[in-house]
This record gives C-alpha cells, sequence and structure tokens, in this order.
C-alpha cells in the first residue's frame, strides 16, 4: 500500500523539471525493443493482457463515478482543443475523462484513457497552456512510456496485485480516476521520458499555430503557487525536495529548456494563439464550481496566488470573477478581519457587472456574520433572484426571512 501510495503521488502531470543542458537529448530516449504505433495496439502477452484488463475494468467504472463532468460543452471543447492540438488524425486514439478533483494532474493509460483534473483546468491562463498540458500527455502515449516501463517492471511478480488495489480506500479523488492515473503512468517517467514529452509537447503546439512558450508558462505558474503555499505553511517548497519534483531535475532547469525549445521551434511568436478568452468563456458556468472545489482545500496562499496570477498582476486584472473567488477565499477563512474584507471584495466583484450571481450569496453571508443582517438578507434575496434552483435555495430563503410556500 505504501508503494501504491508513493506511485500515486509521483503520477501527477509534469512532475519533471528539464535540464537545460539536455536539450540536445530530448529524442534519445533508450529503448531496446522499440514498440508499434500506440494506435491500435494489441497486448502482447498474458501480462499486458493482464494489464488491459485492468483498464477495461477501470475505464468501465470510471463512467459511473459521481466525480465525473458530463457536461457535454466542457467537454467538446476540451477535445477540440487535443484535436487541434495533434491533429484531427490522431486525436480519435484518446478518450478524454473530464474529473472534478481539485488537483492539478492530468495522465494518459496506454489504452488510450486520458484523465484532465478540475484543479488542473482552474490553474490554466488560456487555450495554449492547455493544449501544452494535453500534447505532454499525448506524446506520453503515442511513445508508450507506461507501457514500456511496465515492460520493463514485468518480472515483479506484485505488480498486478499492486495495479488491483482497491481504489475505495483512496481519499478524496474520484476513485477510477484515481486508480487510472497509477495505471496510466505504471511507473514515475524517467527523465528521459519527461524531455521527450515536453520536446513533443513543443513540436504540437508549434504546428498547431499556439504560442509554444505556454509550456515553460505553466511550469513557472505551478512552481511559485507551490512556493506561496510552503510560504502560508511556514516550509519548505515541495518542488525543491519531493512530492511532484522527487524524481525530475530542477524546475528552473525545466523551464529555461521549454523556453529554448520553444525559441527554436517560433522563432516569432508575435503571431501565435494563445486563446484566453476562449478558454475563459469555455469555462462558463463552471468557474464558481471550480473555485468552490480549490478553497475547500483550505490553501490560503496558493489560493491567493493563483487568484493574484490569473489578475496579470495588475489592479484593472482583476475581473468580477476573480473577486468573486477572492472574496469566497476571504470569507472560509474566518479570521479577524476577513468577513469585512469578503464583503468588499464581493462588493467590487457586483460592481464589475460580470461577476457570477454567488458573489450575491457570498456577499449575503459575509454580511450576515458581520452583524448586518438587513442588508444580508437583501443581498441572499438578489442571489436567489438569479439562482433559484440553487441547491441550498431552502436553506437561504429562511435565512433571507421568505415565507417558504
Amino acid at each position: 500500500m505504501k508503494q501504491f501510495a508513493i506511485t500515486l503521488a509521483a503520477s501527477a502531470l509534469f512532475a519533471s523539471p528539464l535540464a537545460a543542458q539536455d536539450v540536445a537529448a530530448v529524442e534519445q530516449v533508450a529503448d531496446p525493443a522499440p514498440l508499434p504505433s500506440a494506435h491500435g495496439y494489441e497486448p502482447q502477452d498474458d501480462l499486458e493482457k493482464g494489464l488491459w484488463y485492468e483498464m477495461d475494468e477501470a475505464e468501465r467504472r470510471l463512467k459511473q463515478s459521481k466525480f465525473l463532468i458530463e457536461d457535454p460543452a466542457l467537454n467538446d471543447y476540451v477535445r477540440g482543443v487535443l484535436c487541434r492540438t495533434v491533429g484531427e488524425d490522431r486525436c480519435p486514439a484518446a478518450r478524454i475523462y473530464l474529473m472534478r478533483t481539485p488537483q492539478f494532474n492530468a495522465s494518459m493509460a496506454p489504452n488510450g484513457v486520458m484523465l484532465v483534473y478540475s484543479g488542473l483546468l482552474l490553474r490554466m491562463r488560456d487555450e495554449a497552456q492547455l493544449a501544452a498540458v494535453l500534447g505532454h500527455e499525448f506524446t506520453h502515449f503515442e511513445k508508450q512510456h507506461s507501457l514500456r516501463l511496465f515492460r520493463n517492471m514485468r518480472k515483479k511478480s506484485d505488480l498486478m496485485a499492486w495495479l488491483s488495489v482497491a481504489p475505495v480506500r483512496l481519499p478524496y479523488a474520484a476513485a477510477m480516476a484515481t486508480q487510472f492515473a497509477v495505471i496510466g503512468s505504471v511507473f514515475s517517467f524517467s527523465r528521459d521520458m519527461e524531455r521527450e514529452a515536453d520536446a513533443g509537447s513543443i513540436k504540437e503546439l508549434a504546428q498547431a499555430g499556439y504560442d509554444p512558450r505556454a509550456a515553460s508558462a505553466v511550469w513557472s505558474q505551478l512552481g511559485a503557487e507551490m512556493d506561496a503555499t510552503a510560504k502560508e505553511r511556514r516550509h519548505r517548497s515541495n518542488k525543491k525536495r519531493g512530492g511532484l519534483f522527487a524524481t525530475h531535475p530542477r524546475t528552473t532547469d525545466r523551464m529555461g529548456t521549454l523556453a529554448q525549445l520553444a525559441e527554436a521551434a517560433v522563432p516569432d511568436a508575435s503571431a501565435a494563439e494563445t486563446r484566453a478568452a476562449e478558454y475563459r468563456a469555455a469555462l462558463g458556468d463552471w468557474w464558481p464550481q471550480l473555485i468552490d472545489d480549490q478553497i475547500a482545500l483550505q490553501d490560503f496562499g496558493g489560493t491567493e496566488y493563483l487568484l493574484a496570477t490569473l489578475a496579470g498582476g495588475d489592479p484593472a486584472g482583476w475581473t468580477g470573477d476573480l473577486l468573486y473567488a477572492r472574496g469566497e477565499l476571504y470569507r472560509a477563512r474566518a479570521k479577524e478581519g476577513d468577513f469585512a474584507q469578503a464583503a468588499d471584495f464581493f462588493r467590487q466583484a457586483i460592481a464589475t457587472g460580470d461577476t457570477p450571481p454567488e458573489s450575491w450569496r457570498g456577499l449575503g453571508l459575509a454580511l450576515m456574520r458581520l452583524g448586518n443582517k438587513p442588508e444580508g438578507q437583501e443581498a441572499l434575496r438578489s442571489y436567489l433572484t438569479l439562482r433559484p434552483q440553487a441547491a441550498d435555495a431552502a436553506l437561504l430563503r429562511t435565512m433571507a426571512g421568505e415565507t417558504l410556500s
């Protein structure tokens, strides 16, 4: 069980910084027995057939998971980004599942199942960054990295039992999503495999017309967020000593190498696309839900950093949805002065004229906690007018002083 937990932690997306001095070696991944194309690949022996059986069973249960995001529009959008990134002829090899899980993660199993966690969607600034992630995972798949690792470990007699650990014992993440993340990685990818996947993602971004600098930006953002979390919790950042970064080169080196690869692929990226507006529109009504999930992690430092960077470090960048999210963050922390601060953020969000209706809910609840019952009730009534079918409508109507019919 300990080995399973360690491998689960290591299966996270982009788990390796790329060493700058190794740019020339990105294509040199040792594979003494090259496999055929991942597209239409069939298991070669009983051990691989056992792995395929595990994955097929996991996928069957995955389709029934309560953590599965089944929104057709959002699923179509993510698939569309993948198809634009790798081409319409190649993307049918992948079956994408969006999981409502607040961690930053994505993975792809050797049979074509790709998991994308909602925590990753929240952290992407634009479509180009999402494309960088999807291209990275698709390269792992086409190069059959996880299957090659599996074959290297085939002599371990307990491997299949390890893959079959009951997912119900695992924490918050969707049980089958967790199992697939492990199966998809089998063991943490080697540095060479991560380099190959990074190089593949840059190539895909450039060919699709996306800004290839997006790949380096993803790493920069994630590392800085981890630093902010560590500072708030007063411990060292995991990016330097373990966790996602445990078995791979340094983050700063990887960012530098990705930037070099991007420069080589597209020397002038001024005309390359990021499609930030399209990405934000695609998240749509999911934004408040993703924010709620993130705040539930109780990571104030990391979340505050995330929101500030989404705002672009510019006071004018604090849009209505970001101000709403900041209000929710302070309201959830509930330290001295936080409710007043939250109420101010909610008011600013509402004043933009473009904010989730949940801003009225947050304002009402914050004001109630501050003892301002009349204004708080009025704010709750405004929210219920906009969201009459809200899941907590009955409770809020009572708090707002409305008579239930």
